[in-house]
């Protein structure tokens, strides 16, 4: 049998285990808001479990699982418009280019795979690619009918084919993200030259923007989940050179390198602003952001805010601040 602790246990477990000041009603509504699993164990390092942070009072826990919040809050919404509004520029591509029906679009677009020598490595890889893609809106497709989805049932019940729109209506970012990944590249460089994202010199075959997908896709399903993001301890894999390179050449901000997660805030002004999104509604967006952070470096200790935004975060917003 496993026996839990109270509240005022565990606070003296963090006094006499911890060395961290935690007294009265305050921090006890505090940690209780919070909890201890998801918020102590999830704040008590930066990144690697092993990075732990010497926290000394519980303030400075507090002050960093608010950040948090106000990241995710900060973030979230910005997220959602760009994942609707890539896939609607997406949409308007592709009727221009012929119908949209999905069988279409599968048949004479979702074609990458075919640019290798057929029994290639390239070749196989790319067309289970496909096929994987074809499984995963199928799936999708499968469980919103039978969540009796309208958008899905009403093509179904009429006996007409699912246009792509309504697809896009269902699928996640990252099943987006594998579609944007399966076209071919002549199909590819239309949807980046719309989207304002095609250069010579950084993205000759396209694929800077399921680039974008793939690593905002990380941060999009952690804040779903209300997971730690302060820290970019969701990032799974390091993003292409090429895309480091491309936003440090549209920019002109230096370092990016998706260490920490002024990056991903850079990254998202940058959609926004190819969206068209006005100048005033950016910059107050990069202010809030700031001041977020300014927040924070007054409640914690300086190296632990370093640590967490970087040395570069006062270059870095004002060459965003320039940039915009």
């Amino acid at each position: 049998m496993v026996k839990g602790k109270t509240t005022n246990e565990l606070m003296r477990h963090l006094r006499e285990k911890h060395g961290i000041s935690i007294n009265g009603s305050k921090h006890k509504k505090e940690l209780l808001n919070m909890g201890y699993y998801h918020g102590y164990k999830g704040y008590r390092f930066i990144r690697e479990s092993t990075n732990r942070v010497p926290y000394s009072n519980f303030d400075e826990i507090a002050s960093i699982y608010q950040f948090d919040l106000n990241l995710k809050a900060l973030f979230y919404p910005n997220i959602m418009l760009i994942e609707t509004a890539l896939k609607n520029y997406t949409l308007d591509t592709l009727i221009k280019l012929g119908p949209v029906d999905f069988e279409h679009i599968f048949s004479h677009l979702l074609d990458d795979y075919k640019k290798h020598p057929v029994g290639s490595s390239d070749y196989r890889k790319k067309l289970k690619n496909r096929l994987n893609l074809r499984n995963k809106i199928n799936n999708a497709i499968a469980y919103n009918y039978s969540e009796q989805k309208d958008v899905i049932q009403h093509f179904f019940h009429t006996n007409q084919p699912i246009p792509l729109w309504a697809i896009f209506e269902v699928i996640s970012l990252g099943e987006f993200g594998f579609f944007l990944q399966c076209l071919n590249h002549p199909t590819r460089t239309e949807i980046a030259k719309d989207l304002g994202m095609h250069t010579t010199s950084h993205n000759q075959n396209g694929r800077i923007l399921e680039n974008i997908i793939f690593l905002i896709k990380e941060l999009r399903n952690s804040i779903a989940h209300n997971h730690v993001v302060f820290d970019c301890r969701f990032k799974k894999s390091n993003p292409p050179s090429r895309l480091k390179t491309y936003l440090q050449s549209e920019t002109n901000i230096s370092n990016i390198q998706f260490v920490n997660i002024v990056d991903y805030f850079i990254i998202v002004i940058f959609i926004m602003k190819k969206l068209g999104i006005t100048k005033t509604e950016l910059k107050r967006l990069i202010r809030n952001f700031y001041e977020e952070s300014e927040l924070l470096r007054k409640n914690i200790p300086i190296s632990v805010h370093t640590s967490i935004m970087g040395s570069d975060l006062k270059n870095k917003i004002s060459q965003l601040l320039n940039y915009v």
